[in-house]
C-alpha cells in the first residue's frame, strides 16, 4: 500500500516543506525528543501547533523555548494530557474542540518505552498497551470529526521494534500478568497502533473519507525514550551504543 518517492542528494528533510499558514497541527509529547523537533519545523513554515502533554509546567518551559526559536509570533498552544487517564483524554479533546476550529493533522507521538517492572494506568491497562495505543485510540476518536471536517491526517508513530517482540497481539493475556517482559510489550504496543492506523485507513477508504491515516517508523533516535522509562542497565547500554546506532532527534522527526 505504501508509496514511496525516490528523492535526490539525502532525501527528504524538513526544508522541503511548503508554506504552512493558516493550518493547525495537534501533537502529542512534545516537551522533548521528536515531538518537540516537529514542533518546531511546523512552528518555523507558520503553522499553528497544539501541544498535548502531560507536565502542564514542561509544556508551559518549552512554549516559551518554541517562541523563541521561531518568533514570538509563534502560534503554540499547550493542552494539558496524562494518555495514561481515559478521563484526562477526553478533557484534553474537549479543551482542544473549544480552542481551534480546524486540525490538518493529529500527530500520535508521545510513547514509553521499556517500562521494566508491570505497572498498570489508572483504567487497568498495562502501562505501556494504555499509553500508546489506547490513549490515542480514544483521542483520535474524540478529535476525528474535526479531523475529517478538514480534510486532515491522523500520523501514527510506529516502530519496527515490533519485529523485535511477539509479532502478535497477546490478547489471552494483554497485560502481561503472567509473563511481564518491557520489551514485549512495549513491541506489542507498537503492533497495536500500526494495526490501528492500517485498519482505520481501510474503513476510511472504503468509506470514501478523505481524511488519510499514515504510519511512520522514526528510526533508532536519541531521545530520552529509554533514559525515562527503563532500569539502569537498559540506559547504560543504550547510552553507550546510541552515538553509533541513533540518529539525531531532528531525524527522527522527519518521518512525521
Amino acid at each position: 500500500m505504501a508509496l514511496y518517492e525516490k528523492t535526490a542528494g539525502n532525501g527528504w528533510t524538513a526544508t522541503r516543506l511548503g508554506n504552512l499558514d493558516g493550518r493547525t497541527y495537534v501533537i502529542t509529547g512534545t516537551t522533548s525528543g521528536t515531538g518537540l523537533q516537529a514542533a518546531k519545523m511546523l512552528l518555523a513554515k507558520g503553522a499553528r501547533v497544539v501541544m498535548l502533554n502531560r507536565s502542564e509546567a514542561r509544556s508551559r518551559a518549552v512554549e516559551a523555548q518554541l517562541r523563541q526559536a521561531c518568533g514570538e509570533q509563534a502560534e503554540v498552544l499547550s493542552v494539558c494530557m496524562d494518555l495514561g487517564n481515559l478521563a484526562s483524554v477526553r478533557t484534553a479533546a474537549k479543551e482542544v474542540l473549544a480552542r481551534v476550529d480546524r486540525i490538518d493533522a493529529l500527530i500520535c507521538n508521545a510513547a514509553i518505552a521499556q517500562v521494566d517492572r508491570l505497572q498498570k494506568t489508572v483504567d487497568g491497562f498495562e502501562s505501556q498497551l494504555g499509553v500508546n495505543h489506547f490513549g490515542h485510540f480514544l483521542l483520535c476518536g474524540l478529535l476525528f470529526e474535526r479531523i475529517q471536517t478538514s480534510q486532515g491526517r491522523i500520523v501514527i508513530v510506529g516502530s519496527l521494534g515490533y519485529r523485535m517482540g511477539l509479532k502478535r497481539i497477546q490478547f489471552e493475556d494483554l497485560n502481561f500478568e503472567r509473563n511481564y517482559s518491557g520489551w514485549n510489550a512495549y513491541s506489542q504496543s507498537k503492533l497495536a497502533q500500526m494495526m490501528f492506523g492500517y485498519e482505520l485507513q481501510r474503513r476510511l477508504a472504503a468509506a470514501g473519507s478523505s481524511v488519510q491515516v499514515l504510519v511512520c517508523h522514526p528510526g533508532a533516535t536519541r531521545t530520552g525514550l529509554i533514559r525515562e522509562h527503563s532500569g539502569w542497565m537498559k540506559r547504560l547500554l543504550f547510552a553507550a551504543m546510541a552515538p553509533f546506532i541513533a540518529q539525531s532527534a531532528e531525524q527522527g522527526a522527519w518521518p512525521e
